[in-house]
This record gives structure tokens, C-alpha cells and sequence, in this order.
């Protein structure tokens, strides 16, 4: 009997680990290419993890991955700022129609630039529901202004108020631009609610969902865990702790909600399946189903993208021509040193990858996408 039941562990154990060969060869091609160093991939579904696997480069100068493991998520900060919004909506303390200015005044006479960089002043006023959905006419900026940087501001105060002398690129909620809309809405909150940004995310979703190594900076201990950053530009190729960018430091308050945090796999699998749950998790509301069909609506659409943009998430609207086999509607989104997630509540499922390597690539989650949709169908 007891011969019978190792035999049928160990069948069982082989069809599990053949359905899934795909993810973990696309791990290994992303080592053996040279495109991350160590990484580490999870894929969630009705209620338990069915693929978990951290798949090390060994390098002498990297850093093995282990579950302790803290990655900076950089823009996968956007969605937690997008559900904090939430929930100042759902309690009635914030309308996304209300115009920046009516809770930072220094928006209140914004200047536009036309298309030949001439600045005049804008016709629109700037409201929340244009930061929400990168739509206000703010980028991200290089040299000389470095707007999200812990080295050149202390705090989001400050920040805000140079940025709102800054000329926009255009009308406010005339175009789509990708840019530092998060880092003000945490502001917002901040105004709001009369908290620092990371006190009310900290009370409203890092405590509840259990998220305790989520914040935006890191202690001598935390970065002993910390992954160093691989990167492979054609120029550089190597290991480095020296090009974080941001500083971590526990005094500066600088809360940048569209850039700013650092997470480990657990933490963010979690956030992740209370969205997958309808902003539920063990018991505790965190948002309503019916604010992340919001989050999740299609506010912009770019020429040849199979996805919709939402309130800083992406939202798969045709995949025909995203062809990877995964479910319409589909919504995620990545961080700057390849940190990838997706959502999928029809199928009940959401995948995760956590890497530290630069250049970014959005073919990582793509490809990510295709092995778990192609492993699910087989």
C-alpha cells in the first residue's frame, strides 16, 4: 500500500512539474541570455500557489534569491497608490472630477507648452481623474529636474510645488503620457487624510494585507536582503549596488507613490490575490469589486497595443494580437527592473515575476504570460 502511494506521489509530482517545464525554461533562457540574473516566478490559482520556483544565475557577484529576498518594484508602486485612491473614494473624502488645485493650490494657473515648445497658459484645468490615468500632460523628466528623486527632495510638499511651476506637454486630458501622475496623487493623500502617504498606506493596506516588508526605504538589516541590480546595457554588463537611484533612507519622507517602494514575492503575492478576490483578503475589505472594474476601465487606447490603459494599469482588450493565449481583460502591470504582474479574475489566477536587471523589457512579462497560458491549456 505504502509502495502504492510513493508511486502515485511520485507520478503526480512528475505531471506537475512537466506541465509547468515551459515556465521554468523561460527562467533559464532569461539567465542564459544574459537579459536577468537570478529570478523568481509564482503563479496563483483558486486559492493556492500551483508554481513556485526561484531559479538562480550562481554568478560570484550576484546574490542568490531566497524568500527574504527584497526587489525595488518601482512602478508596480502605481497600482497600491490607484487602490489607496480607492478607498478614499469609496468613504466619500475625494471626487476624481475635483481639479488638483481645490487640495494643492499651486495647480490652480498651470502652464501648457504648445507643439513648437511655447508655453502659454492652459485652458483645462487639471483634474485627479487625469493624474489617475497618466492623462495630465506630465512625463517623466531627466536632468535638470529629476522631479522623483529622494536625493533632491525630503518630501512630496516640496516636490509638488515644483512640478506645478513646470509647463505640461499638452492640454490636460487631451493625450495619454506615462509619467509621475502617482507621485502626486500621494500628495493628495497626504492632504487628504493628514497622514504621510506611507502612514495611510501602511494602516489601509500594508497592516491588513500583512505586507510587512512593503515601505520605501530600507534599514542596514534590509539591505543585507536586498537584490543587487543586473544590468546589461551594451555598455555596462554586470552586477552593482551602486545605481539604486533612489536612496532608501528611513528619514525622508519623500513618498513617491509611482516609484518608490521595495517588496518581496510574498508581500506583493498578496496585494495581488486580493485583487484577484475582489479586493478581499482573509476576511478584510480592502477596496469593492466595483471600484477595481473602475481602476480597470478603458480611459486610453494606443495605435497597434493590444491593451486598454486604466487608472495606471494595463488592461487586455485584443488578444488576438496580443497572442500569448491570455484571458481577455486581463490587467497588471511592471516595474523598471523587470518586477512584473498580471491579474486574472475570470480564470482566478494571477502570475508574478521578480527580478533586479535593467534594460526593462516588457517581452519578460509577455513571454511569462505565454509560458503560464500555454501550461494551463496543456
Amino acid at each position: 500500500m505504502k509502495k502504492n502511494l510513493l508511486i502515485l506521489f511520485l507520478c503526480a509530482f512528475n505531471i506537475s512539474f512537466s506541465q509547468f517545464e515551459k515556465i521554468n525554461s523561460f527562467q533559464n533562457k532569461l539567465i542564459e541570455n544574459e537579459i536577468t540574473g537570478s529570478n523568481v516566478a509564482l503563479v496563483w490559482q483558486n486559492g493556492k500557489v500551483i508554481y513556485h520556483n526561484i531559479e538562480n544565475s550562481y554568478h560570484t557577484n550576484g546574490k542568490p534569491i531566497n524568500e527574504n529576498s527584497i526587489f525595488p518594484i518601482w512602478s508596480m508602486s502605481k497600482p497600491i497608490t490607484i487602490v489607496a485612491m480607492m478607498i478614499l473614494k469609496e468613504r466619500g473624502m475625494i471626487d476624481f472630477n475635483d481639479n488638483v488645485s481645490k487640495y494643492l493650490p499651486e495647480y490652480k494657473n498651470l502652464k501648457c507648452k504648445n507643439p513648437d515648445g511655447s508655453i502659454y497658459q492652459c485652458k483645462n484645468s487639471l483634474s485627479i481623474f487625469h493624474l489617475l490615468t497618466h492623462r495630465s500632460g506630465y512625463g517623466y523628466y531627466g536632468n535638470p529636474q529629476f522631479f522623483t528623486s529622494t536625493l533632491k527632495y525630503d518630501n512630496l510638499a516640496d516636490f509638488s510645488k515644483d512640478v506645478a511651476s513646470h509647463p505640461i506637454e499638452f492640454e490636460p486630458g487631451s493625450d495619454y503620457l506615462y509619467g509621475i501622475n502617482m507621485a502626486i496623487l500621494g500628495r493628495i493623500v497626504e492632504v487628504v487624510t493628514k497622514k504621510t502617504f506611507y502612514e495611510f498606506l501602511k494602516e489601509e493596506i500594508f497592516n491588513p494585507l500583512k505586507m510587512k516588508d512593503t515601505k520605501f526605504y530600507l534599514t542596514s538589516k534590509d539591505r543585507l536582503r536586498f537584490q543587487p541590480l543586473y544590468i546589461n546595457n551594451g555598455s555596462l554588463k554586470g552586477y552593482t549596488n551602486d545605481l539604486d537611484e533612489l536612496s532608501y533612507d528611513i528619514n525622508n519622507m519623500a513618498y513617491f507613490g509611482g516609484e518608490g517602494l521595495t517588496s518581496t514575492l510574498n508581500d506583493y503575492s498578496k496585494f495581488c490575490q486580493m485583487l484577484v478576490q475582489g479586493g478581499n483578503y482573509e476576511g478584510k475589505k480592502i477596496i469593492s469589486q466595483k471600484s477595481i472594474d473602475e481602476m480597470t476601465g478603458s480611459y486610453s487606447k494606443l495605435d497597434d497595443d493590444p491593451f486598454d490603459y486604466g487608472y495606471s494599469l494595463f488592461v487586455l482588450s485584443d488578444p488576438e494580437l496580443d497572442g500569448t493565449n491570455s484571458s481577455k481583460g486581463i490587467f497588471g502591470w511592471s516595474g523598471y527592473h523587470n518586477t512584473h504582474f498580471w491579474i486574472d479574475q475570470e480564470k482566478n489566477l494571477f502570475g508574478l515575476f521578480m527580478t533586479r536587471a535593467r534594460e526593462f523589457s516588457f517581452g519578460i512579462q509577455k513571454e511569462f504570460r505565454r509560458a503560464v497560458y500555454t501550461s494551463l491549456i496543456n
